[in-house]
């Protein structure tokens, strides 16, 4: 027996259904003026069935930050010391950056309401408060023991937050179009290069002319001799993420000009 009926079409979980249904009346009311009961209606659910999921109305709004705090939880947890902990906080913050473009359309709209009620913006600040205590525990234990280790942890951790909101912000400023992921590495990135432990590797200058024969010099070199012959080549040998004032610093010693 053949039938040419159509399969009826799954009923999305409760949970994204009062998600959709608040933002649909936020967008028609505004997020002052819509109630949980409104809500509830809306999405053919119970009012118990709202608090089950949400505690408070501000809870739908961000959905999926505790998931995403207890995720990052874990992956900082499972981190050992083969890990350098300013790439594996890094590594943590990019996980924040996935939740978002999970749903680019979503986050935008989220970003633009939290925008203009006062109320979210707290909201949101205490959400990123937590993420940022979670960066910042995992670091002070990854330091401890180490001189200013607590306040490094802290610092590191406010640095990791800030680096990936700012480039996080700006997709979503630019309505989620562009490489997101590409900005939040190169903001990440110069995070990990101020402060992790590639940035306190030594830089090696390695000269390739003749070996010298003589003693060696006991004072700098005389003006117009730190050269030395005219096809004397000196190679400067250092870590790809080192600071480029820490290379300019090495030339200088190499070359005889500190």
């Amino acid at each position: 027996m053949s039938s040419s009926s159509a399969a009826p079409t799954a009923k999305p979980p409760m949970r994204d259904a009062l998600v959709t249904a608040a933002f649909q009346l936020f967008l028609e009311r505004g997020y002052e003026q819509t109630t949980v009961d409104e809500i509830v209606a809306l999405a053919g659910v119970g009012r118990r069935s709202f608090f089950r999921y949400f505690p408070s109305k501000e809870d739908v709004v961000f959905p999926d930050h505790e998931r995403c705090l207890a995720d990052m939880t874990a992956f900082l947890a499972a981190g050992d010391e083969e890990h350098e902990p300013v790439r594996r906080v890094c590594d943590a913050a990019r996980m924040v950056l996935g939740m978002y473009a999970e749903n680019p359309a979503f986050s935008v709209q989220r970003y633009r309401l939290t925008r203009k009620v006062p109320g979210l913006r707290a909201y949101e600040l205490s959400v990123v408060w937590r993420y940022e205590r979670a960066l910042a525990g995992y670091l002070r234990g990854r330091f401890a023991g180490r001189p200013d280790g607590t306040l490094r942890a802290d610092v590191i951790a406010a640095a990791v937050v800030a680096a990936h909101n700012n480039a996080l912000r700006s997709w979503l400023r630019s309505d989620g179009t562009g490489d997101a992921g590409a900005a939040v590495d190169h903001a990440l990135g110069c995070v990990q290069r101020t402060f992790g432990d590639t940035a306190d590797a030594p830089v090696m200058a390695v000269p390739t002319g003749p070996l010298p024969t003589g003693p060696a010099p006991t004072g700098p070199a005389p003006a117009g001799e730190r050269t030395g012959r005219p096809d004397d080549v000196v190679v400067l040998v250092s870590r790809r993420d080192a600071p480029v004032w820490r290379v300019v610093q090495e030339w200088e010693a190499a070359l005889g000009r500190a």
